[in-house]
Order: C-alpha cells, then structure tokens, then sequence
C-alpha cells in the first residue's frame, strides 16, 4: 500500500495471485489496512506543520477516492466455495457482472486503480496506464513474458513500470527470454533483459547526479553549501546560480536535460529508500530548472521562495513542483526603466532571459491573430542567434530586446492608428503586404472591403461548425471572393486570386463558429 502510493508515477496496480481464494483474502486485507492508513493520516494531520497539510489532504483524497476490486474467472458452486472459507464472492461477481470493469481499469481518469486477479487480465489485456505489478504466482515462459509486459507500456509521465516479485518468479525470466525474447520475436538482443533490477536503476540515478553536479561545479555552483545558508541567502544562491546557467541557450539547454534526466530516474526508483540519499540534489536541481522557466513577468512566482523552502524540507515525495502561468502579456503595463534599472544592478543574464520569453511569448501571440507579423519573430530569431553565437554580448542583447519591445509595442497599436479592429487589421495586412502598393484613396477602399467582409461573413456564413460542412466552406470561400472582386484595380488577376486564397485561409484557420474565433479568445 505504502509502496504503491509511493510512487513517482501512481497510475493503476494489478496484484497477481496464486488462486481465486488468495485474491478474495488480498483484497479484503489490503482494504482493511487502506482504512486504517487513511484513519493514520487524519491523525498525523492534526499535529503536523501547517507546510505539510495540503500533501497530506490530497493523499487521503486519493484513497478515499482509488476504488479497488477484485476480477476473477466464475466458476460452479463458487458462492458455497468461497462461503466455507469466510468469504464473499457473492458480492464481487455482482460488480463483475453489472459493470464494465476492463474498460473502467483501462480509463487512466477512472478511480479504479488496483485489481485483484488470479488468472485473468494476464495476456491480451493492454493498460498504458498500468505502471506496478505486484507478483505472487508462479509463472513461466510465455506467461510469464505476457505479464511483465503488462507493467511495460509506453505513457505520458510513466518512465518505467515496476514488478514486485513475491515468489521469486524471474528466476525463471532468463529461460522465457530465451524462447519468446530474441530479435526475431521481441526484439531484445541476446544477454539484455526488459526488466533492469532496483540496484541499476540507483546507479544510473548516481550517475545522473554526478554528471549534473559536474555540470554546475564548472560554472561555480556548489549545491552542497545551499542546505547550510539561510532563507535570504538561499535567494541569492538559486539567482546567483541561474544567472551562471544562462550564459546560452546551450548552456541552458544542457542543465534542463541534466535536471529532467535526474527527476525521470528518481521518480522511476521510487518509493526505494535508496532514492532518499539523492533527494535534495534532485529538488535543488528541479527548483532550478523551474526558476528558469519562470522567467517571465508573465508568470506569478510570488510563492517561489515558499516551495522552495517545502520542497528543501520534505522527505520523498512524488509531489510535482508546479508555478501557474498567466496567458495574457499588455507590454503597455510593462514598466521597462524597471527592468533596465535591474538588469544594471545584478544578474544580467537573467533579466535578458526574462525578457526575451516574455517578447517570445508576445511575439507568437500577436502572429496567432495576424500571420503577417512573422518579421517580428524573425527578428528575434536573429537576436538570440547572435547571443548565442557569441556575436553580441549580454548588454547588446538586452538593448536590442528593449528596442524590439518597443517596435512590438507600436505594432500593438496599429490597428487603432488604423481604425481598424485587431480582425480587421489582419484581413487589410493580408490585402496589402507584401506586394501591393496603395494609394491613400485606395488604401481607405481596401480598409472598407476588409470590414464589409468580416461582417458579411460573420452575419451570414460563419455558422456553428462551418469548416465541417463542404458546402459552409464552399459558401465562405465564394463570399470571399465577391466581396473581393471589388478591390481596385491595382490588383491584378493573378494577385486577386492569391489574396482570395490568402483570406480564405487566415479565416479557416481564426474563425471557428459562431462567435468563436481566436480573437474572441484573446480578448
């Protein structure tokens, strides 16, 4: 029990035993010490740091809410069977019979997280989300194959599946390999195995450490001094570090690997004690990786520094380490002498890093709601290579990150320069640039035929669905085109055509209903 809620990546458990009987009594113990842990919680919860409380809480959720049962074949006189060894099978082939109990275990969102079983769900049942095997049967050759593979499926957040052997059945895993494992059958080439004993995954993990460590000794980062310094010195530690990590993005790059590398094993060797020797290293590791990500003013790290100091303090925990970012960024609000001022005073890398992701994200947010806009993301494109290559250093390249802010910032305010609304601005972009040159006279035309367009098209065509319908697209595109033929005569058969197929595109891709459009989101 304690294992399973233990590990890194939870997901679903099937507990294997040696016959019917053996699974009914597995159940009935493991539900019976599941309350009383959940009853141990609720007390530790009453004297336990305030810190501490909310992982306590979401752990007796969980419990409370993992449905267990049990899934075994019927059989003839069972109810007697079972009934003169004490127990219940009644009750438990009921469910069997009146719910879809496969398809439950297999929906990864469903709370049906561990099954008992004896002979069934061992071959030919497929459970990505299945990650622990708990093994006290014997077993061998082909079944035995079939059930490890159970545990072995590929999905999001599981780096490996575990196997519990109770009975010493992988003694019997080098013969089945020898039948069912070669290249012509599983692929596994002779002397590898599928399954890697505890002790090398904790090896590797040393050697993930290490090799992270290695890394940050060469840029002056001693994670071992950080335990010993107090909370403001600890600040200072974590920005003095990032500030060393971001020298490029192949430095960063580099340490993010190292981190996520460090963490995917760590989570795999869980709930094995050994892992607790390399716990400060890997959150020292993870708080890094998360303050790189984080800068940004787009995102709220006001309580950084508090889960930092959890994180620090706890014991093994398969808790992630989460910061909730904001979508929206108004570069108008944004008070830039600020910036500059503490880019003058300290860890310059970080303020440039800072800034870059918040024009990296503004960038694609204003070329989401208007594709002409791609020069700006070029532009930028350019800076950071020139950083990154050593061309310009990290003064110049900040300079240029403000310089550029502003020019996104007049960009920001052009459709009100133009009278136009942000939809708007984008049809009139896509009639003019790159190729055609207007007159005033002619550039006020276009403006008029880009908002009689939308409207026509909002009022009249942009149905529920349209882009599902080949006679509402057909529809659209035909509006496009009429309204169009109206342009002055600037533009020629050939550029007519190619604005048609250019608007009918930009509206395929922003206008989803109606209503619904990706400027009716960003608002």
């Amino acid at each position: 029990m304690r294992h399973f809620l233990g590990r890194g990546f939870i997901g679903k458990a099937m507990v294997v035993s040696i016959d019917k009987a053996t699974a009914l009594k597995m159940h009935d113990k493991v539900r019976k010490r599941w309350r009383e842990y959940i009853e141990s919680l609720r007390q530790e919860l009453a004297d336990v740091d305030p810190k501490f409380a909310d992982a306590i809480l979401d752990k007796i959720n969980f419990m409370e809410k993992t449905d267990v049962a049990v899934v075994v074949s019927q059989s003839q006189n069972e109810v007697a069977e079972f009934r003169e060894k004490g127990l219940d099978i009644a009750t438990h082939r009921k469910r069997m019979a009146s719910e879809d109990m496969d398809e439950k275990f297999k929906d990864p969102k469903d709370p049906f997280r561990i099954v008992f079983v004896c002979a069934m769900w061992m071959t030919g049942f497929d459970v990505p989300c299945c990650s622990t095997i708990y093994l006290d049967k014997p077993m061998r050759n082909h079944t035995l194959m079939q059930t490890i593979a159970r545990a072995n499926r590929v999905f999001p957040q599981k780096n490996n599946g575990v196997i519990v052997d109770y009975c010493g059945v992988f003694r019997s895993l080098q013969k089945a390999l020898a039948i069912y494992g070669s290249d012509s059958g599983g692929g596994i080439k002779e002397g590898e195995t599928p399954v890697i004993e505890k002790t090398k995954l904790i090896q590797r993990l040393s050697e993930a450490v290490e090799e992270a460590k290695a890394f940050c000794n060469e840029r002056g980062i001693a994670l071992s001094k950080v335990g010993g310094l107090k909370e403001f010195e600890r600040v200072k530690f974590l920005d003095d570090a990032v500030e060393a990590i971001l020298v490029n993005d192949e430095s960063k790059d580099e340490f993010m690997a190292l981190a996520n590398g460090v963490d995917q094993l760590f989570k795999a060797a869980l709930p094995d004690r050994a892992a607790n020797v390399f716990y400060q290293a890997r959150t020292l590791l993870l708080v890094l990786a998360e303050k790189i990500r984080s800068l940004s003013p787009a995102v709220d790290i006001s309580k950084i520094m508090a889960q930092v100091e959890r994180l620090l303090d706890e014991s093994v925990s398969a808790e992630p380490y989460v910061i909730r970012e904001k979508s929206h960024v108004d570069l108008s609000k944004i008070d830039f002498e600020v910036i500059r001022q503490r880019f003058e005073r300290g860890q310059k890398r970080i303020e440039a890093e800072r800034l870059r992701r918040l024009l990296e994200g503004k960038v694609l947010a204003m070329i989401e709601l208007n594709k002409c806009r791609m020069d700006y993301l070029e532009q930028l494109q350019q800076m950071i290579e020139e950083y990154n290559a050593g061309s310009i250093n990290v003064e110049t390249f900040f300079k240029k990150l403000v310089e550029f802010s502003r020019a996104l910032r007049e960009e920001e305010q052009r459709a009100i320069a133009e009278n136009l609304s942000e939809e708007e601005l984008a049809v009139f972009d896509l009639l003019t640039k790159p190729d055609v040159k207007l007159t005033k006279q002619q550039e006020a035309e276009v403006k008029k035929i880009a908002k009689e367009l939308l409207e026509t098209l909002k009022r009249e065509k942009l149905v529920l669905d349209w882009r599902k319908k080949q006679q509402s697209r057909a529809a659209v595109r035909q509006c496009i085109e009429v309204i169009l033929d109206h342009l002055p005569p600037v533009y020629a058969e050939e550029v007519y055509h190619r604005k048609c197929e250019a608007v009918y595109q930009h509206v395929y891709d922003c206008f989803f209903g109606e209503r619904q459009s990706v400027y009716s989101f960003a608002a």
